[in-house]
């Protein structure tokens, strides 16, 4: 949905003309922090970029990074079922909480391996949908299932042989050579890495 259609379905009355902003980390699903928002800071925020407050203390607008340059770089938003809080997906520049700390809570935020494969896998998804993008990838989905299969199978030999050797560089590339065109395998059967992790926690769980 547009960011400025929403705008009307914002129930700002409730709170007498503020609503919560929860903000979370796009990247790392990580709650940041808790602000307020008026409708004219809302607008601000989609017409900049930049997450824009309405500070309760200084009773203004307060955009997030103005004076320390560690702004929050919206990326989504979306509204809850009672249309009075927003959760706003940022990308964070620099740490959220004035005490220096990655998040109010003082918490690490930090992105983790698993994180990445998701979002590998989200642009791998993306690319079967347009097959008709000039990409590696599009190229593989539009060769078909055999041949995506073959080229599982060719990186999985090629990492058993580097795997005899000593060369880091060498068995770490084939690897994720192999993981890659494992998840464009499993994106070509319509499956996801979700469901693989799902089998394995209840394979372990015995």
């Amino acid at each position: 949905m547009n960011f400025k259609e929403l705008t009307n379905q914002i129930n700002f009355n409730k709170g007498n003309g503020l609503i919560p902003a929860i903000i979370q980390d796009v990247k790392t699903q990580k709650v940041l922090m808790l602000g307020y928002m008026n409708k004219e800071s809302y607008e601000k925020t989609i017409e900049t970029g930049n997450v824009c407050f309405y500070s309760r203390s200084k009773q203004r607008l307060w955009t997030k990074g103005e004076e320390s340059g560690n702004f929050l770089l919206l990326k989504d938003l979306s509204l809850d079922c009672d249309n009075d809080t927003l959760l706003i997906k940022v990308d964070p520049v620099g740490p959220v909480c004035h005490t220096g700390s990655d998040t109010c809570w003082d918490e690490t935020n930090q992105e983790s391996s698993i994180d990445f494969l998701l979002q590998l896998q989200q642009v791998i998804s993306e690319r079967k949908k347009n097959q008709s993008e000039k990409s590696y990838t599009a190229s593989l989905f539009q060769k078909g299932i055999n041949k995506i299969a073959q080229k599982v199978g060719e990186e999985a030999v090629e990492l058993v042989i580097e795997a005899k050797d000593d060369n880091q560089d060498l068995f770490i590339g084939e690897a994720a050579d192999l993981m890659f065109h494992y998840l464009v395998l499993l994106s070509a059967k319509g499956y996801s890495l979700e469901q693989v992790v799902a089998l394995l926690k209840s394979r372990h769980s015995k």
